[in-house]
């Protein structure tokens, strides 16, 4: 095709290349393997845009009002369901089609995954490696989508769809922040339409290039102004949230990425362009309003009541200075969530170098994570790794490392093409690339302290962000490197793509409601339990319909998903405090027959059986408890008690001196060793554990002490120890409680103080 010399119209060239690089109809391949060139065709998918903006949009800007559904749950559903009415949309529109459509070598990325997790449900869990397939799946589907759809004019469309996403996500937080707005149920204030903080500001931060992607191409004043107030706005709603993550990686845009695309491409956009009242506009009013809206203090007790500053400024500051304060200082690290992401990531190395090849399978790093934690971490810290990469190696194995190892090049790979470009006189797509890549920078940059890649909302970004790519890479032919191919096309892969889509839609509505329909229930159980506990006499018989009506949403709820790991165990909690262990057993054992692996979850069996005095079973779960957490103090304290239970005191009491000689002992498994002495008269023993209770927990030593006096008084006829002990016990006891401390002392003793 021979070339036409274009004339400068003095405008930026950005997005705009491509055209000169396509083949003439007569070297498309319309049948056989893929040939790799560049892909000649252009489609045309407005409809299928349109939608993909409306879903990208949609998906950080609504939530659910009430509390019977998880807020991803929702997004799930609309990020699927819309990406899948797109692919309808799509297919529909080239029925007729025989020109050949893209492909790309990002396509693998997915795919493969994807493969590895239908895989996976042989050997592994096979709900959780199912969930992980649908996943990929969509992903797989949205990227490919974008592949042949994404074009230069379609860009404005989708960033705008991003962008005003994230402003009106960040007004729910804004409201959350400022007058205590809960209109949304959540975890942390102010996460949005998000159920945690965290997973709002990491959207945010990653929609952040876009909408100064739309800012540079602002051209009239009310637009710059606009662009620059609602870019502003999100920012300020990034620095509210005081999610460490996301506060770092936008230091680092701000300081260093952005300024860096805006100088090196800045021929590329329309900033350059701009009149000087035009850049003044721009520079007051993106600053006016991070500062002036960042200066505002909360209305929110919750927020004012962590003590992180009391505005977005002095909390976003606050909480990015408060990473380097952590690791500097022990005492911050042992209490921070740094050292709880540590925890899980160190049993996540050793969960990779148990299972370098393999993997755990997709989606089961939650039910094997408990294997390869230490007995100081014998409870769940989490449901993920809080890692994208180690987690992705971790349940992926091999197939992790390959797939993982190709993505980070070929993002590096686009990076330098892109960066190359500078040098290009011609019609460039550099600057637009750099956008997108910083993008994905940040989505990586935070999934090494979250979970990004598996909620709606990033996820979809993260798709839409490599679709961007691969659909520029096919118009400029990947600067030599074959990534782009054709994809032989004809009517009847349209029609079957149609039909599979349509199959598809009916079948992610039927997941999505009976989804639904197991949240409601079990979530509403939940909040039933929590209502009778919440009443201070849960045992009055005028409770019992409503136990019977949480009882039934319960088995509903379970036998419509028995794998609600993070909710259902709440409603046995309840039930065990009320001493329905029957009920509380059944709920606790569904949940161990998806995560037989829960030290806690076994825990609760093991002293649910024998509250009933079914100690053989107690015994089992006991049993499979010390082998998952053999050294743990507080599975040896159940030990302890279950034996006491079964009426084996005296074993028990030797076991709990051997453990305290040891050295391995908690507070309650001090306080069972307290207890067995006492019962089995060995008071040697009982001494020795309130001695150890005394120097290791002295918040409680005024009882301990008062406990040992009347020990040697009474049993050891000791009675300087006992006036001794006595006399400590009065002198550690405030001066208010003091008079209380003296009535507890026998008058024999108190005389002599």
């Amino acid at each position: 095709m021979a070339k036409k010399k274009r004339t400068s119209t003095g405008k930026p060239t950005a997005f705009t290349a491509g055209a000169d690089v396509l083949l003439p109809p007569d070297q498309r391949p319309s049948h056989g393997r893929a040939t790799c060139v560049p892909a000649a065709t252009e489609v045309q998918g407005g409809a299928t845009v349109a939608v993909l903006a409306a879903m990208l949009f949609l998906v950080p800007a609504i939530g659910v009002p009430f509390e019977e559904m998880v807020q991803d749950t929702l997004k799930s559903m609309v990020a699927s369901l819309m990406t899948l009415t797109a692919a309808l949309l799509f297919f529909w529109r080239q029925r007729k089609r025989r020109e050949p459509l893209r492909w790309h070598a990002l396509m693998w990325f997915p795919l493969i995954l994807m493969t590895y997790a239908l895989g996976s449900m042989v050997w592994s869990h096979p709900y959780l490696a199912g969930v992980e397939a649908i996943r990929w799946f969509v992903f797989s589907l949205l990227l490919w989508l974008g592949l042949n759809t994404f074009s230069p004019a379609a860009l404005p469309l989708l960033a705008r769809g991003i962008h005003w996403g994230a402003v009106i996500a960040s007004l729910w937080a804004a409201l959350q922040f400022w007058v205590n707005f809960s209109y949304f149920p959540q975890g942390p204030n102010p996460a949005s339409t998000f159920a945690n903080r965290n997973f709002f500001a990491e959207m945010a931060v990653c929609a952040i290039p876009f909408s100064v992607y739309l800012l540079a191409q602002s051209q009239r004043l009310s637009q710059i102004v606009l662009m620059a107030f609602s870019t502003g706005f999100i920012v300020v709603a990034v620095l509210m949230t005081g999610t460490r993550s996301a506060l770092i990686t936008f230091w680092f845009m701000l300081f260093v990425v952005l300024p860096t695309i805006g100088f090196i491409y800045r021929r590329q956009f329309n900033f350059l362009h701009w009149s000087l009242l035009g850049r003044a506009l721009a520079l007051m009013v993106l600053f006016s309003t991070v500062v002036g809206l960042g200066l505002i203090d909360t209305g929110n007790p919750n927020i004012a009541g962590e003590q992180r500053g009391s505005n977005a400024l002095e909390r976003g500051v606050h909480r990015s200075a408060s990473v380097a304060h952590e690791l500097s200082n022990e005492q911050a690290f042992a209490t921070g969530s740094v050292s709880v992401r540590l925890i899980m990531w160190k049993a996540t190395g050793r969960m990779i170098a148990d299972r370098p090849f393999s993997g755990v399978g997709a989606g089961a790093w939650e039910v094997d994570s408990p294997l390869y934690q230490t007995a100081d971490s014998a409870l769940e810290t989490d449901y993920y790794a809080h890692n994208e990469s180690l987690q992705l190696i971790a349940e992926y194995g091999l197939v992790g490392w390959i797939t993982l190892m190709g993505l980070f090049g070929y993002l590096l790979l686009s990076a330098w093409h892109t960066f190359q470009d500078r040098k290009s006189g011609a019609p460039s797509e550099a600057g637009v690339r750099a956008i997108f890549l910083t993008s994905l920078l940040a989505l990586l940059l935070v999934s090494n302290a979250g979970f990004p890649w598996r909620l709606a909302s990033t996820g979809a970004i993260f798709a839409t962000g490599l679709g961007l790519l691969a659909a520029s890479d096919s118009r400029r032919g990947a600067s030599g490197w074959r990534w782009s191919c054709q994809l032989p096309w004809r009517p009847v892969f349209s029609r079957a793509g149609f039909f599979a889509s349509i199959f598809c839609l009916m079948l992610a509505g039927y997941i999505s409601q009976q989804a639904a329909a197991a949240e409601y229930k079990i979530i509403t159980a939940v909040k039933r339990a929590l209502m009778i506990s919440q009443s201070g006499d849960p045992t009055n018989p005028r409770w019992n319909k409503s136990k019977n009506e949480m009882l039934v949403l319960m088995d509903e709820g379970t036998r419509i998903n028995p794998h609600y790991r993070k909710i259902t165990p709440m409603v046995a909690d309840h039930l065990a405090r009320w001493g329905d262990w029957d009920n509380a057993i059944w709920i606790w054992e569904s949940v161990v027959e998806s995560r037989p692996y829960v030290v806690a979850m076994l825990s609760n069996l093991v002293r649910g059986y024998s509250q009933l005095g079914q100690h053989a079973k107690a015994m089992e779960f006991l049993e499979r408890c010390k082998k998952l957490q053999p050294d743990s103090p507080a599975v040896r304290g159940l030990e302890l008690l279950v034996l006491a239970h079964a009426g084996r005191e005296p074993e028990a009491a030797k076991l709990a001196r051997r453990y305290l000689n040891e050295g391995i002992y908690d507070y309650n498994l001090v306080n069972v060793a307290v207890s067995l002495g006492l019962r089995t008269q060995d008071y040697d023993l009982a001494i020795e554990g309130l001695t150890l209770r005394n120097q290791s927990w002295p918040e409680g030593q005024v009882e301990a002490l008062l406990e040992l006096g009347r020990i040697y008084a009474e049993h050891k006829k000791n009675d300087a120890l006992a006036l001794e002990a006595y006399r400590s016990a009065l002198a550690a006891s405030p001066e208010a409680a003091k008079e209380a401390t003296r009535q507890k002392i026998p008058a024999t003793y108190l005389t002599r103080l």
